[in-house]
C-alpha cells in the first residue's frame, strides 16, 4: 500500500501541519487571492453538474497563475480515461482526484497513461465501517495501482461531495496505517476543522463549501481562518 513515506504527495509538504486543499475554485482572481494564503493545493472541479464546475480554458489560466508549491488538483466524477488525460494535458493540473464510483482499473489505466500524475481517490463513508474501502484497496493492490491518497467524504445518496455533511470522524480512528494517506473532507469549516483533525489525525484536509459566502463563491477571510485553524495543530499526524 502507499504510505505517507512513499506517496508522491510528500513533495508538496512545506510544513509539519496538515496538508490543506481549497476546492472548487472557479476563476483566476479567486485563485490568486487564495494563493496568497499559501494552501498546499487548489481544487478545480470538472464535473459539469456541480455549482463549482470550471471550464477547461479557465482552469488552464488558473493553473498558470498559481505559484510554485501550490498544487492544482483536477476533480472528476465518473469521467472516462481519455477525458481525464485530455484535461490534464490541456490545463496542466498536477494531480487527479477521482470523486465518483471509479473502479481500481481506472487508476491502473491512469498510471499507465500518465505515470507521474498523482491520483487521489475519494471514498464516501457513513456510520457503518471501512470494510468496503479495505476491499477496494485490496483490488488496487492486486492491480499495482494504489491511489496516492484517500479522500474521505460524507456519504449522501445521489451526491458526489459538496453537501456540507460531515464524515463520521470517530469511525476514522480505525483508518489503517498501511493504507494511503488520509485526506479528510466533508463539512469542514473554520469552526470545526481543529476538532476534526484532533479526532482523525489525517495527512490533510479539504474544504469547498466551508469557505464560501454563497454556493460556489469563495470567502477569502473564511479560507484564511480555515488554514490557520488547521495549521495550528502541528505536528502533522501520520495517517
Amino acid at each position: 500500500m502507499t504510505s505517507v513515506s512513499d506517496s508522491r504527495f510528500v513533495f508538496v509538504k512545506r510544513h509539519e501541519a496538515p496538508w490543506v486543499k481549497l476546492c472548487g475554485v472557479r476563476d483566476v482572481a479567486t485563485a490568486r487571492s487564495l494563493a496568497t494564503l499559501k494552501p498546499d493545493a487548489i481544487g478545480l472541479n470538472f464535473y459539469s453538474p456541480s455549482v463549482r464546475f470550471v471550464a477547461t480554458p479557465t482552469a488552464a489560466e488558473i493553473c498558470r497563475s498559481l505559484p510554485t508549491g501550490i498544487m492544482p488538483v483536477g476533480v472528476f466524477v465518473n469521467a472516462p480515461l481519455d477525458e481525464i488525460v485530455g484535461v490534464a494535458a490541456d490545463t496542466g493540473i498536477a494531480a487527479v482526484q477521482l470523486h465518483g464510483d471509479e473502479p481500481p482499473s481506472l487508476i491502473a489505466e491512469l498510471r499507465a497513461a500518465r505515470p507521474s500524475l498523482p491520483v487521489l481517490k475519494a471514498w464516501r463513508v457513513d456510520a457503518e465501517d471501512l470494510s468496503s474501502l479495505a476491499t477496494f484497496l485490496q483490488e488496487c493492490a492486486r492491480l499495482g495501482a494504489a491511489p496516492d491518497a484517500i479522500l474521505i467524504d460524507a456519504k449522501v445518496a445521489g451526491a458526489y461531495g459538496g453537501t456540507g455533511k460531515t464524515a463520521p470522524w470517530e469511525l476514522l480512528r480505525n483508518y489503517d496505517e498501511s493504507w494511503p494517506p488520509l485526506i479528510l473532507a466533508g463539512g469542514l469549516v473554520p469552526e470545526n476543522v481543529a476538532d476534526a483533525i484532533s479526532i482523525t489525525h489525517p495527512f490533510g484536509v479539504d474544504t469547498a463549501g466551508g469557505i464560501e459566502s454563497s454556493a460556489g463563491v469563495k470567502d477569502v477571510q473564511r479560507a484564511a481562518a480555515f488554514i490557520a485553524a488547521a495549521r495550528a495543530l502541528a505536528p502533522r499526524a501520520s495517517h
